[in-house]
């Protein structure tokens, strides 16, 4: 049976379904070329997608999951030239030519302009973002699902099932949020067979003195916590239950200080110690986290911050929650970004890793925008509703934006569409 090209609803304005203007707001043309010119991936001739476009135009993919290449492609030139670009040599062409685009553009690109603009956003009013003089961020990883072609299969992997092989090849990633607006940054992807405390030391290298890092039981390693302290940020983890953490001295909120070794050997010649302060505490039967969490009732968390003046253990002890916020932030990330799309829609390895930042960026343009709205209501970001926000980034608000050659999108006579 033939397939139908997925398209926007019968009689839909492009401008009602694209924002550029919430685009460029987010990811400024400079940034843009400023990356491109790093990456050496700059059009250096008339192409009829030029690689600035084709950096939105992977955003735009992301926004639109359920959508065809060429439906998207369509909606953003008329998009463009609604906002007055000089675009008229950017013609319509087909999935070959978007491939090929795409294909020039890279991974790199896409890529360093997620390094350099995503960060986290959260300031002093931002509700939700800070425990005392600390800024909350957690750590985590999960899995996306992408084709199953040949191609991805060997450079992704895919786990094992029960009869066989699963149905998907998976890339596997680490990423840090900012607990108050769910913004995912210092993102690193990897294939499915790495482990994430392996991925993870290249994210906590963007930790930075004055956030507290929260991060469940199975990163805990000495190096990696030795490493994400170097930082400077602070760190509140919970560790497993079998953890040898001996009680040294007792503190006054019933917290204990204690010592964490890179070996065996280490911890028998007690040598290279870390004092660490642990904080024991027990959830109810039926807590939902606790049903959420899959088992141990008793909770075990090891911190960097040994004053509990500071921070009291009872204060921490609830604070670990807010780690679950990124569980929030993946779900959006992962299910209500992509809407009913399953899989990622790039066939190749490179073009499933640009995909990967692309969803990142649409994800961080979302954030932007509903961070931006609480801010003006004074609302903690988590009552706005995620998926509500993306159907706005899909249609143009004339209230908001003004009139179109007003709108925060560069203006024609600024943009180079060469």
């Amino acid at each position: 049976m033939a397939r139908t090209v997925a398209g926007l609803p019968e009689g839909a304005r492009v401008s009602d379904y694209i924002t550029l203007g919430v685009l460029a707001k987010r990811i400024p043309l400079e940034a843009i070329h400023k990356a491109l010119r790093k990456e050496g991936r700059q059009s250096e001739r008339e192409r009829r997608l030029p690689a600035h476009v084709v950096v939105y135009y992977v955003v735009a993919l992301a926004l639109y999951m359920h959508v065809s290449y060429e439906e998207v492609l369509r909606c953003l030139v008329e998009g463009l030239q609604w906002l007055g670009w000089p675009v008229r040599q950017l013609r319509q062409t087909g999935r070959s030519g978007i491939s090929q685009a795409r294909t020039r553009l890279g991974v790199e690109p896409m890529k360093r302009l997620y390094e350099e603009i995503v960060c986290p956003i959260a300031s002093e009013k931002t509700r939700g973002a800070h425990y005392r003089q600390w800024h909350l961020v957690s750590l985590d990883g999960s899995t996306l699902d992408m084709p199953d072609e040949a191609r991805n299969s060997e450079a992704f992997g895919r786990p094992g099932a029960s009869r066989g092989r699963s149905a998907f090849p998976k890339l596997r990633f680490v990423t840090l949020v900012e607990c108050g607006t769910h913004v995912l940054f210092g993102a690193v992807q990897g294939p499915y067979k790495m482990s994430e405390a392996t991925l993870a030391r290249d994210v906590v290298t963007r930790l930075r003195p004055g956030m507290l890092c929260l991060a469940d039981r199975y990163f805990f390693g000495y190096s990696l916590w030795q490493e994400a302290a170097q930082s400077g940020a602070d760190l509140l983890w919970r560790m497993k239950s079998n953890a040898h953490l001996p009680c040294h001295e007792r503190l006054d909120d019933k917290s204990y200080l204690s010592k964490i070794y890179g070996s065996q050997k280490d911890r028998r010649h007690e040598r290279n110690a870390r004092i660490v302060r642990v904080i024991e505490y027990t959830l109810d039967a039926d807590n939902e986290q606790s049903e959420k969490d899959g088992a141990e009732p008793v909770y075990r968390l090891i911190t960097t911050i040994l004053d509990p003046e500071a921070a009291p253990a009872a204060e921490l002890a609830a604070l670990y929650m807010e780690r679950w916020e990124i569980e929030t932030a993946f779900d959006e990330f992962k299910t209500h970004l992509r809407g009913r799309a399953v899989v990622l829609r790039s066939k190749t390895p490179d073009l499933v890793r640009q995909e990967f930042y692309g969803l990142l960026l649409a994800h961080y343009v979302v954030r932007g925008l509903m961070h931006e709205a609480a801010l003006k209501a004074d609302l903690d970001p988590d009552k706005i509703s995620f998926v509500h926000s993306v159907r706005v980034i899909r249609r143009r608000i004339q209230e908001t934006y003004g009139a179109p050659d007003a709108g925060p999108f560069p203006p024609a006579t600024n943009c180079d569409a060469s």
